[in-house]
This record gives C-alpha cells, sequence and structure tokens, in this order.
C-alpha cells in the first residue's frame, strides 16, 4: 500500500523530539504508559549505537547530517582553540558558527533549499549560520537555561505545534535538556533519574493529546531519539581512579589539554614532546586506552578532522579521565565507546507514514538522517547513512520478520479455472465442428453426381 501523504504537498511533516541522555533501558524500571502507547502505535527500535565521541553536540550533529564526527568536525561539546588556550561552554558553543559550519549542510538547511519551511527549539547547532544561510527559525537555549521545567517543556511542545498549523512550517527540530542533567548529577541507577523518566512520559502523553487537538494526526511525524546513554562513575576508594598528572608532568610536556571531561580527553604536546608524552601514558591505568591521532582505532570514525588533537585519551566504563587533581563531581556520564550498552540510546516514531506496533533492530544513529530526508520528500546531501537500515519502519515495505501471506491456492485456482475455460471452448467446438464434418463428408459424393449431371450436356444419337 502506498504511503500516506499530505495531499497538499506530497509529503507530511516532522517533528523530531531529542531527550538528552535517554539511554536506552530507562523505560525498564519505571511506569511509562505514553511510551508504551506509541510503541504500539508506531516503531520502537530495541536501541540505537550513537557515534563516537557519545557526547551531546558531536551526536546530535551527526543525526542532523548523517556524517560521522570525524567528517562533520564537531568533535566535542566545548569549542577550543590550543592555540589561543580558549575554552567554551557546552551553551557557549551553541552560539559559534565557526564551531558548526564546517562545510557540511544540516537537514535544515538542505531542506530550506528545497522548499522546505524548517525550525529548531534548543536544538544542538540550530543557532548556527551555514555557508551563510541560518535555520528559518531558530530559538537557542540561554546561559542559564533550566532543564527540566516541565510547564516550560509543555510550553514548548504547544509553540512548535502552533508553528505547524499556523505558520505551516514543515520540519521542525525540539530537545530537551533532560534526562542528561539528572543523570549526572545524581546517577543513572537513582530515584531522581526515575522520576524525571516519569516526568518525559508525562510530556509524551501531553504531545500525542496536543496533536489530536492541533488536528496533526493524519499530517504530522514524530520520532522521538536521543544522543546518548549514561553510566556510574567510579570512585575512589572503590577503584583507583586515573589521575594524569600522576604520569606526566603537564607544565614540561603539555601545551594544551581537554581532560577532566568526562571519558575522553585529548591533549596537545609541547613541540617535540608527542613521542614522550605518549610513552608516558600509554601503559599508565589499566583502564586507560592512549592513542596518537594517526593510530586510533579507524571504525570510530573520529580522528581524522584536523581539529583532532595528536594525543587522543579514553577511559573504560565508568572511569573519569582527571588532569592535574581529582575535581569531578558527576555522579553519572558519558564519552565512553560507543560499544557500551550504557552509551545506546532510544529510537520511537510514530504517525501517518510508520508501521504499527513495529519493533526495529538495532542501528546506528547515523541512519536516522536518510529516513527523515525520505519522509520529508527531501534530496539528501552525501551522508553515511543509509535508507535501507530504517525503510522497514515505513508503511508500503514488507516487514521480512512476519510471515507474508500464501497465495499458492488462490494461483492454483486460478489456473484451474483457466484451463477449465480452456477445455470448454475446445469441447465446444469439438461439438460442433466434428458433426459437420461428418455430415459434409455424407453429403459430398452425390452432391458431386448431381452437379455433374446437371451440367453435362444432353447428346442424341
Amino acid at each position: 500500500m502506498p504511503v500516506a501523504k499530505n495531499e497538499k504537498k506530497g509529503f507530511n511533516k516532522l517533528l523530531v523530539i531529542s531527550f538528552d541522555g535517554f539511554r536506552w533501558d530507562y523505560d525498564h524500571d519505571v511506569e511509562t504508559p505514553n511510551l508504551d502507547y506509541i510503541t504500539k502505535a508506531g516503531v520502537k527500535a530495541k536501541y540505537i549505537t550513537p557515534p563516537f565521541v557519545t557526547m551531546t553536540s558531536p551526536s546530535h550533529f551527526t543525526t542532523i547530517t548523517g556524517r560521522w564526527v570525524e567528517e562533520h568536525g564537531v568533535i566535542h561539546n566545548m569549542m577550543f582553540n590550543p592555540q589561543t588556550l580558549k575554552k567554551f561552554s557546552f551553551k557557549e558553543t551553541q552560539n559559534k558558527t565557526e564551531w558548526w559550519d564546517n562545510g557540511v549542510l544540516p537537514l535544515w538547511i538542505t531542506a530550506q533549499n528545497q522548499g522546505r519551511k524548517t525550525g529548531s527549539f534548543h536544538y544542538p547547532g540550530g543557532g548556527a549560520n551555514y555557508s551563510g544561510q541560518s535555520v528559518y527559525r531558530s530559538l537557542v537555549e540561554s546561559l542559564s537555561h533550566p532543564d527540566s521545567n516541565e510547564t516550560e517543556w509543555r510550553e514548548n511542545i504547544d509553540i512548535v505545534l502552533k508553528w505547524f498549523t499556523e505558520e505551516d512550517f514543515d520540519f521542525v527540530t525540539l530537545y530537551y535538556g533532560e534526562p542528561d542533567q539528572v543523570g549526572h548529577l545524581k546517577g543513572p541507577e537513582t530515584e531522581e533519574r526515575r522520576i524525571i523518566i516519569r516526568q518525559i512520559d508525562r510530556t509524551i502523553g501531553y504531545l500525542i493529546n496536543a496533536i489530536e487537538t492541533h488536528n496533526l494526526k493524519d499530517k504530522l511525524n514524530v520520532i522521538i531519539t536521543s544522543d546518548h546513554g549514561m553510566t556510574t562513575i567510579k570512585k575512589a576508594p572503590n577503584v583507583q581512579e586515573i589521575l594524569l598528572s600522576k604520569y606526566i608532568n603537564f607544565k614540561n610536556l603539555t601545551k594544551f589539554d581537554i581532560v577532566d571531561y568526562g571519558g575522553h580527553g585529548m591533549i596537545l604536546p609541547k613541540p617535540g614532546k608527542e613521542e614522550e608524552l605518549y610513552q608516558a601514558l600509554k601503559n599508565a591505568h589499566p583502564h586507560l586506552h592512549v592513542y596518537k591521532k594517526e593510530e586510533f582505532p579507524v571504525h570510530l570514525h573520529y580522528a581524522k578532522n584536523d581539529r583532532i588533537l595528536p594525543i587522543i585519551v579514553y577511559a573504560d566504563l565508568g572511569y573519569n579521565i582527571n588532569g592535574r587533581i581529582i575535581i569531578y563531581v558527576n555522579k553519572g556520564d558519558h564519552g565512553f565507546d560507543n560499544i557500551n550498552m550504557d552509551m545506546k540510546t532510544i529510537f520511537r516514531a510514530f504517525g501517518p507514514d510508520f508501521k504499527k506496533n513495529y519493533i526495529a533492530e538495532p542501528f546506528d544513529s547515523i541512519h536516522i538522517y536518510p529516513l527523515m530526508c525520505k519522509l520529508l520528500g527531501v534530496n539528501p546531501e552525501p551522508n553515511n547513512g543509509s535508507l535501507a537500515i530504517t525503510q522497514e519502519m515505513l508503511l508500503g515495505t514488507l516487514d521480512p520478520s512476519q510471515p507474508q501471506p500464501d497465495h499458492s491456492e488462490e494461483i492454483t485456482f486460478m489456473v484451474l479455472i483457466a484451463v477449465g475455460v480452456v477445455l470448454s471452448i475446445l469441447v465446444v467446438i469439438f461439438i460442433v465442428y466434428v458433426p459437420y464434418t461428418i455430415i459434409k463428408r455424407k453429403k459430398g459424393p452425390n452432391q458431386e453426381v448431381e452437379k455433374m449431371n446437371r451440367t453435362q450436356p444432353e447428346t442424341n444419337f
């Protein structure tokens, strides 16, 4: 059957909502009736794998561009300059076009160039300019913006849905900073985290009702996803924490570093000090992985970018990389290898173009981009994703996991009917033709004699 479409435009509208730090299993220990409802009314992936590095800005930009982190260039949450030694916080970086605009166009701009009207509501990267173009409407979080105000969450939904109904937007991204904030401050295995998941579920219930109220049920597709998971940070005295200053002298060996930021870091050595720094760190701690940039694992699609510093470090799950002193206070964090299940995240989707009660196998978040392009009827930019990974969740495609109807009996029946019709025609021909032929043969000689007698001239002797 064909995919349902908005009759006026030939495609349906699309809302993409990201709940930062929503680990793939956060709904397993909490009752989430609204998430359960959209699973039955739409699509649920078992989990999705974010790109490395498992941070907010790099992962969100992979979703909106369909490119690996090393290709789109947003390699960290913080914009930094190793020459000036400046670093900017996550929220400060949202207003820094020079961090985001690296020659790769996000879907907002691509869609606009093809006649779509797009908006970004607090979504990372939405406030930047790309090759001189900006998102038609973009709201960027203020530095003091609260993450967990439930009333504001609902107001944001109302605003976005009015963009669709009153201003005819086609594509909008909406970002929420939870449950990431609670996961950092309190930890992922806490009652505080379960409370915020219940709040998210109530917000999704509000969204479902608001879609009905705005008469968008048959016109709006919704994707709900996230950027990474969360894990509990291991602390002394239970473990030996990673403290780099135990193994290196920062003043003598390093010019610039980004550490004290979870399980991932980078270091720029002083001139001529790279090998000494590398050798000092590579076997320093059993849970610390140290690489020269050119030797970093290729499958992580991270290191082939000019912004990557010469030495890359990342820790085993749950170990924070501390630099000079241990000042780290977070109870939970991310940034670890995306192979770890604690780094996996969620994917839900519903709307007129999605199948119902469909469970998708796990996939990489990079494949969300071509799916969004398909839903919007947009020709994608070059990307690393594949529509083949997600197209089975759309209406109009067969589900290979489900048994397909067996039409062999119908085919056999139709063949028998056809054979019967042919035999019937042959029988009629036989009944009509054979007697006619017999009669003709019987009459044939007498008629010829009579004809000869009539035509032969009479002779008198």
